[in-house]
């Protein structure tokens, strides 16, 4: 159930205009961000070790592919979600007709003036920005000035949209970034005790640097993506958006929550073989229309109930 009219007192979204600068300065962010990581574990590291011979030979031989695979996808992930759009709402949209009852959804019966006078009545939904009407769980984003189907958030690391459409690449992003820095973190801690004990360390100033400051980055980034990896999850289970549970979500009964199986797959499509992948299957895409990001099935209780 949601409230009608709701007003926050502080809504952190109104400050999502002051990223339309970074641009693509974030994606180069990343990118330094990976090639300092990928020189301080193979070229600096685990590279070198792999001549040594015995356990260590085949420790860094673990390490390295390890790191390789969860690299590849995670870069996959990442430029995915990157060049994406997250979903834009069709020219001349309209809510579709009720092929049950033989009545056209009430909203094509409303003068658009109605709507644009009304805006606190919660059964129609329309933005005034974009002048069009608004599919369900469709808002309106302040840095691409346009509307995005199924909004979660802007996220300034991928410079785009989180929407529709390429909220799984997103996921998928999380949780090999994830992967990734919790494998260096791990791999880097027995460099970076070195650091404070007082037997002599092995390597170049430069290179014990950048060992230095890539163990922490990881660290950090390990820790911090883990905790939005762990609200997603939740997001995907109970089927609700970051922007749907911070402004609306008021109980624990939400219109669009199936149960956790179909909640999953409405993201992550229904063949198994590509929910660890950025993509989806042919036949996904063609047997499940809520992947398009227009029509969204909800539960019997909530069918003749709008928010």
């Amino acid at each position: 159930m949601y409230r009608s009219g709701a007003v926050m007192a502080w809504n952190v979204f109104r400050f999502c205009t002051s990223l339309r600068g970074l641009g693509s300065i974030m994606i180069l962010m990343v990118l330094g961000v990976v090639g300092v990581t990928y020189y301080a574990v193979v070229l600096t590291n685990y590279g070198p070790a792999l001549y040594l011979g015995g356990i260590d030979t085949l420790l860094s031989m673990v390490v390295l592919i390890l790191f390789h695979c969860l690299l590849v996808m995670l870069l996959w992930s990442y430029f995915v979600v990157v060049f994406t759009d997250p979903g834009t709402v069709p020219p001349n949209w309209k809510p579709a007709v009720d092929e049950e009852r033989g009545e056209v959804d009430p909203l094509n019966e409303i003068e658009l003036s109605n709507l644009q006078s009304d805006p606190s009545n919660q059964q129609f939904r329309y933005c005034r920005k974009c002048s069009q009407s608004k599919p369900a769980r469709c808002h309106h984003c302040s840095v691409c000035g346009r509307c995005v189907l199924k909004m979660d958030h802007h996220c300034v690391w991928v410079v785009n949209c989180v929407g529709a459409l390429n909220y799984k690449y997103f996921l998928l992003f999380l949780f090999y970034t994830f992967l990734e820095t919790t494998l260096v973190t791990i791999s880097l801690l027995p460099h970076f005790k070195t650091f404070f004990t007082d037997g002599e360390i092995p390597g170049t100033p430069g290179t014990l640097a950048t060992t230095f400051l890539t163990f922490v980055l990881n660290l950090a980034f390990s820790l911090s993506v883990l905790g939005f990896l762990i609200m997603h999850v939740s997001l995907v289970a109970s089927n609700t958006t970051t922007i749907e549970a911070y402004e609306k979500k008021t109980t624990p009964k939400w219109r669009y929550d199936l149960g956790r199986r179909k909640n999953f797959e409405q993201v992550f499509g229904m063949d198994k073989r590509y929910w660890f992948i950025p993509s989806y299957s042919e036949e996904d895409i063609r047997r499940m229309p809520v992947l398009q990001g227009l029509d969204y099935p909800s539960t019997p209780d909530f069918n003749t109930q709008e928010f």
